[in-house]
């Protein structure tokens, strides 16, 4: 039996499937500094407001806000800096199309750990109307009923 691995989350964007229909998701590399890596691991970060960028050719994360490390020194990290996605240079291409044609729009979803590296889901989402959040919660509010045996 293969033994599966434990990865955490470190942060979850709820209110992303509220506000957004998520049509597909990405695994995206981050790049962070040592401060931001540890201040990640200790749960410290923030993903409300953010979201994707293609920004001459390569894909950003902006607006997410990760805390300043409270044993770092004078060369710890800007909170609210934008910081870099990795991915192939054909998605890249992709998303650029999606978000400038279709409308779309890309919302970080959560941020994890895989096999030591840390990880950003990026959903590509499209806004719902005022309509359909209602009609999400009332199947939620449905749905648990059911479950609950009401």
């Amino acid at each position: 039996m293969a033994d599966k691995k434990f990865n955490p989350v470190f942060a979850e964007n709820r209110k992303a499937r509220h506000d957004y229909t998520v049509l597909e998701t990405i695994e995206c590399g981050i790049v962070l500094t040592g401060t931001e890596v540890k201040s990640v691991r200790h749960g410290e970060i923030s993903l409300s407001g953010s979201y994707g960028a293609v920004l001459k050719g390569e894909l950003w994360l902006v607006g997410a806000d990760i805390a300043a490390y409270k044993f770092g020194n004078r060369f710890n990290h800007e909170p609210k800096s934008m910081r870099k996605l990795l991915v192939h240079a054909k998605e890249v291409r992709d998303l650029q199309l999606k978000t400038e044609a279709k409308g779309l729009t890309l919302i970080p979803l959560r941020v994890f750990l895989k096999n030591g590296r840390v990880k950003v889901d990026l959903g590509v989402c499209r806004g719902k109307q005022l309509h359909d959040k209602r009609d999400a919660l009332k199947k939620k509010a449905m749905r648990r009923d059911l479950e609950r045996g009401d």
